[in-house]
């Protein structure tokens, strides 16, 4: 009816049309402003978990880019954004993205992850590291955050990842068979040196206030003074500080929405319950250690979040016994809150499904708060005080 009303088609009626403008317009995370303390560029963007504490620390995005079309629309709602092009990263020259301080990217994990087909660079989605691998070539920011699955780590034996730092560290290029899908751009820009100092780690949510396990993988690059010798040990040691100085444990209790008529909604069906519980029992008689996970109120943490959850829950459910029903899945607030998003965060423009898949995909913000802190202190980049 909004659409209907907005493009002037068919009657709408007096209590219909003043329901319409009381309808809340505010886009909580808008930014105005025409320069920020420093500027950044938001890659991979997914619904903008990493562009918010960034932006709260005195950044400007100037360039964003998401190609999933309900992640966009999460994401306008958010941010008063839209990329352009489509959101295609491949569709813009390095010339035509702005010039920014800050290069952040959650580039696409699925050629990496356990859920996916592991192929790496193989697949179309692995080469995209090469995507922002010709956008450092072309603007030389000052510092970049990038951040991905565990499994990258031991992805192909690790050598996945090595081809990655030697590249981010100037000590390689690599060599990509010419069958694999990849801009001419992305391709040119292969043998460029790079001189930043270079390190990674694999940090779990659950130590940063936020109660799901979710270990992820970030690297951090950061421009070394012209002259200057390699010193990836001050990224290391910055890694230090960020576990040591910001962890901070919260327990499942306090995500979970107390209200047995809100949640009645979520209750799994009988024949879904069946089947968890036969599938799990299956999985046991086989050696194997799948099948659904159960979680209430004493739990200190859940399970990580994926984004195959508005599926069936599986990886999240929330028992119910005390009141004689199944368990059930998270409510959406309860999704956002469980990656750290703040409460003003929109999440009422896309269905439920979409919803959860976006939350599934997204980062825990209190992780990328903590980089963002002690990253942009390293990098000499100066911030919003707040």
């Amino acid at each position: 009816m909004v659409k209907q009303w907005e493009r002037g088609c068919g009657r709408i009626s007096p209590t219909k049309q003043r329901a319409i403008e009381n309808l809340p317009d505010t886009i909580p995370f808008k930014d105005d402003r025409k320069k920020g303390s420093f500027q950044f560029i938001d890659l991979f963007a997914g619904i903008g978990g990493i562009r918010i504490p960034f932006q709260k620390f005195g950044g400007k995005c100037v360039f964003t880019a998401e190609i999933d079309k309900h992640s966009k629309v999460t994401y306008a709602a958010n941010f008063g954004e839209v990329p352009q092009r489509n959101g295609d990263i491949t569709k813009f020259t390095a010339s035509e993205i702005p010039d920014h301080d800050v290069l952040l990217a959650g580039f696409p994990c699925q050629a990496f992850s356990q859920a996916g087909r592991k192929q790496g660079f193989l697949d179309t989605r692995g080469t995209m590291f090469f995507e922002i691998q010709r956008i450092l070539a072309a603007h030389h920011p000052k510092a970049f955050l990038l951040e991905n699955v565990k499994q990258l780590k031991g992805h192909n034996g690790g050598d996945t990842l090595k081809t990655i730092m030697a590249i981010l560290r100037g000590e390689a290029s690599a060599e990509i068979p010419s069958d694999v899908m990849m801009s001419e751009e992305a391709r040119a820009s292969l043998g460029t040196h790079f001189d930043y100092d270079v390190d990674f780690e694999v940090l779990r949510a659950r130590d940063f206030g936020v109660p799901q396990i979710r270990e992820r993988i970030y690297i951090v690059g950061i421009r070394r003074d012209k002259g200057a010798p390699a010193n990836h040990e001050r990224i290391k040691e910055m890694f230090g500080r960020i576990i040591e100085n910001y962890q901070l444990k919260v327990p499942l209790k306090d995500i979970l929405v107390d209200d047995p008529e809100r949640t009645r909604d979520f209750t799994i069906s009988d024949n879904l319950w069946t089947g968890h519980k036969e599938r799990k029992e299956r999985n046991r008689a086989n050696g194997k250690g799948f099948g659904y996970s159960l979680f209430d109120r004493t739990s200190e943490y859940c399970s990580t979040m994926s984004a195959r959850y508005y599926k069936d829950g599986s990886e999240i459910l929330i028992d119910q016994s005390d009141l004689g029903r199944n368990p059930r899945k998270l409510l959406p607030e309860e999704a956002r809150a469980l990656q750290g998003f703040p409460e003003e965060f929109v999440i009422d423009r896309v269905g439920r499904s979409q919803l959860y898949k976006q939350f599934g995909n997204s980062v825990a913000v209190p992780v990328i708060r903590a980089i963002a802190s002690e990253m942009l202190r390293e990098a000499n980049i100066r911030t919003r005080k707040t």
